[in-house]
């Protein structure tokens, strides 16, 4: 599916650097290349996948824009799947900008987002789980999330919905065969608990994939971790010490922070925000109600809740409408002010904070923070469940897709083990055999690739 005409952008990133390039995918691509490059030592075609050393020029003046190597990449040895150019140009924005416009006007046109990555995909380069896998790279804001991009970069999720493909197509393979002869005595009235039990082996399988995704949105997006807690118990304190700065405002004066605060760190692979939020106390204030109004909303939206109490004064009735209001959910409890003279321990604690891990810490002094940090960590780890599959989800397009697969093959076990028409199972198979096939594009609408790759930047 080699596209028809040439298009053309800047693919690094803007502003100023060492190395620009700029990106021609199309077939005039080598033409252009011809056309705008002097090389120190001319050949006559470009070789592929080499570097030549000359300059650009303006295709209407013969003026010299840049110092440049070029590579020209031959189809279909390419990222696109077509003939490509690269310039490397100095990585000043006007010079980039000058030597794009150069190629523009040699014949190309402005490439759309992520259109070199669709392509790609059009080409048959890359699946689309892997033209995804781009862009997650691209974004991964941690390590971890580094490496499960890198992972369906090279196939890891295509393989296991592959796997899964097929071992759909099996069954409705027999089914099909059994709908076709099923006036013959040749074809058995196959095995149906054989049959079920692979159904179930898949559906198995599918739960274990979509389960992971609790995982995955943590390391792709990041956990959001509320810190609540009366006026005055160190709040704001923790949150500066957390992040290593002074983000919030810290007074001795109750009610000195009115709104939500929040920022980002990463904790053992996992992108956290913490948010910083009003202290809860009975006030008159109608701003500072506000406050604690919005205090709510975010812990109702919080993966994890840190509730942090004052060690140097008793439990109060405001700590516990604080405790009360986040049951269910899940909590870390510190006391922080361990640095003063203990009053509040765990022993003094009430039976609704019973069975947790009460960590005593010291905003002022860092005491206790680490321990603090580890047990966020493992809060997040179990808010969004055990993961047991060894493909992590990453993509909510793909969990969605895979959950009615899951839907539609547990309708087909129903249908089979409920002695219902092979015709009926064979089309419940048939659409898990197609939403499968949306994950990784055998079955994707133009609408959908429209919506996947206008997420993307330019020049990729």
């Amino acid at each position: 599916m080699i596209q028809a005409d040439t298009i053309a952008a800047i693919a690094t990133p803007p502003g100023t650097g060492g190395i620009g390039i700029i990106r021609a995918s199309g077939p005039d691509a080598e033409r252009i290349g011809h056309t705008l490059f002097r090389p120190r030592n001319a050949p006559e075609a470009f070789r592929s996948h080499r570097l030549y050393h000359g300059e650009i020029l303006c295709p209407s003046t013969g003026r010299i824009l840049d110092e440049v190597l070029v590579a020209f990449l031959r189809a279909p040895h390419s990222f696109s799947g077509e003939d490509t150019l690269e310039i490397h140009c100095h990585g000043g924005p006007l010079i980039c900008e000058e030597v794009l416009q150069a190629v523009l006007r040699a014949g190309a046109r402005p490439a759309g987002p992520g259109e070199f990555t669709r392509r790609a995909f059009l080409n048959g380069r890359i699946d689309l789980a892997q033209a995804e896998a781009v862009q997650e790279m691209i974004s991964a804001r941690t390590a971890r999330g580094l490496d499960l991009a890198i992972g369906h970069l090279g196939g890891g999720l295509s393989r296991a919905i592959g796997e899964l493909r097929a071992s759909v197509l099996d069954i409705l393979t027999l089914l099909e065969a059994e709908i076709d002869f099923q006036e013959e005595d040749e074809i058995e009235t196959a095995s149906r608990e054989g049959l079920l039990d692979q159904l179930r082996g898949i559906t198995a399988r599918i739960e274990e994939l979509t389960a992971s995704y609790g995982e995955g949105r943590v390391v792709r997006d990041g956990a959001r971790v509320v810190i609540t807690g009366k006026a005055n118990v160190g709040k704001s304190s923790l949150f500066n010490r957390l992040l290593g700065e002074k983000r919030a405002i810290v007074t001795p004066h109750a009610g000195t922070t009115r709104d939500f605060i929040e920022e980002s760190v990463c904790i053992r692979g996992i992108p956290v925000r913490f948010v910083d939020t009003a202290g809860i106390r009975e006030t008159h204030d109608p701003v500072e109600k506000e406050g604690m109004n919005l205090v709510w909303q975010q812990a109702a939206a919080a993966d994890v809740v840190v509730i942090v109490l004052d060690g140097s004064s008793p439990f109060t009735g405001e700590d516990r409408s604080i405790v009360e209001a986040n049951r269910g959910r899940s909590l870390v409890v510190a006391i922080n002010k361990c640095d003063l003279t203990r009053v509040l321990d765990g022993s003094t604690l009430p039976e609704e904070l019973s069975g947790r891990e009460i960590l005593p810490i010291s905003a002022k002094t860092g005491e206790g923070l680490d321990a603090l940090r580890h047990a966020v960590h493992d809060a997040i780890r179990r808010s969004t469940g055990e993961c047991r599959s060894d493909t992590v989800l990453t993509n909510l397009r793909h969990r969605v897709a895979l959950e009615r697969a899951y839907t539609s093959l547990r309708t087909a076990e129903q249908g089979l083990s409920g002695g219902l028409s092979p015709e009926f199972v064979a089309f419940d198979l048939r659409e898990a055999l197609g939403t499968l096939g949306e994950v990784t594009g055998q079955t994707v609408t133009e609408e959908v690739l429209d919506r996947i790759f206008s997420t993307f930047c330019i020049g990729k």
